[in-house]
């Protein structure tokens, strides 16, 4: 079952906070990054990636985030808005602040790797002044994303935001999203990644992610059941817990566990599924499905991003989506 309850009085469906960025995907790919020549410029950053697919999917989408003064800062922006994505709430930032580039290194389907450009970047520069309660006041859910809590004053935007999200009844999805390079300390992510779970209803993350999440806490702890259960007392109502190629186990507040649908593919890189589950998955419980099903949208849509060389460009439609999962096994 499903046991989130979205307001249908409000006008805007979802939106997303946090980090905009490029993506450099190389061309060449099966080949160590020395050796890549050339790459393709995409929209980047989980929380962009996501909001991309539900839009995508028909869903009312609009992005709270600060992009730079620069040509990068404007070639996002203009994405945005021709993937239908409301920017009344996307900030170009000071002069001075770069927009973050990730070059992706594809040697071969299972072996990808991810070399990040974060220094001074715009996206945490994302201050409390540019979150405003009314905008979140008319929106069904929102969704925040781990690296946004990465350092001052990002964080303190994004908690205001959790603040409004709870006083006005909007669901919150987070994505955790763990970037070890943006943080000092394992120490430090912990902690304000506990501090902000509370506040959320919907919890998605790998089992990495969760162990990251409890080396204070729950040091140790292997049992998806005990990590989910955490969370139940507080907001969560739904925490999914990824298992790469094994699939997700959901866990629900009323003792429910779902395990998702896997469809195995032969990808082409490894990045893109977890922002487009992501998006297909919260597309499916914003349409009222069972968790089952939004899994199974979800892992759909990711088995089709991994097999297309960008992630942004790639999210699917629901036809798409709907044909690849009627027509896997034939």
């Amino acid at each position: 079952m499903n046991n989130l309850k979205f307001n249908s009085q409000k006008s805007m469906d979802f939106i997303a906070i946090g980090r905009l960025c490029i993506d450099l995907n190389a061309n060449e790919i099966n080949r160590p990054m020395e050796e890549t020549m050339t790459f393709t410029k995409y929209l980047g950053g989980s929380p962009a990636n996501i909001a991309v697919a539900t839009s995508k999917l028909g869903i009312k989408t609009g992005f709270i985030g600060r992009v730079a003064d620069d040509q990068m800062g404007r070639y996002i922006v203009n994405y945005l808005k021709t993937s239908n994505i409301d920017t009344s709430s996307v900030v170009t930032d000071k002069p001075g602040s770069v927009t973050g580039l990730a070059f992706t290194e594809i040697k071969s389907p299972t072996d990808c790797s991810i070399l990040m450009y974060r220094d001074n970047v715009s996206d945490l520069n994302l201050e409390p002044n540019d979150v405003k309660e009314e905008y979140i006041k008319n929106a069904k859910a929102i969704l925040i994303s781990g690296t946004a809590l990465a350092k001052s004053p990002s964080r303190e935007a994004v908690f205001l935001a959790l603040d409004y999200a709870r006083k006005h009844d909007t669901i919150v999805f987070f994505d955790i999203d763990y970037r070890p390079y943006t943080w000092t300390s394992v120490e430090e992510t912990s902690v304000y990644y506990n501090l902000a779970a509370e506040k959320c209803d919907v919890i998605v993350g790998t089992r990495e992610e969760f162990d990251m999440m409890e080396m204070l806490t729950m040091k140790g702890n292997k049992d998806d059941h005990a990590t989910a259960q955490k969370w139940f007392d507080f907001n969560a109502k739904i925490v999914v817990i990824k298992h790469g190629k094994e699939g997700s186990i959901a866990y629900t507040k009323e003792g429910e566990e779902i395990t998702g649908a896997v469809f195995p593919v032969t990808p082409l890189k490894t990045f893109g599924a977890g922002d487009s589950y992501a998006g297909a998955f919260i597309y499916g419980l914003m349409q009222g499905w069972d968790i089952g099903r939004a899994m199974e949208f979800g892992a759909g849509s990711a088995a089709i991003v991994v097999s297309s060389h960008s992630c942004s460009d790639a999210m699917p439609s629901t036809d798409q989506i709907q044909d690849f999962i009627d027509n896997y096994e034939k």
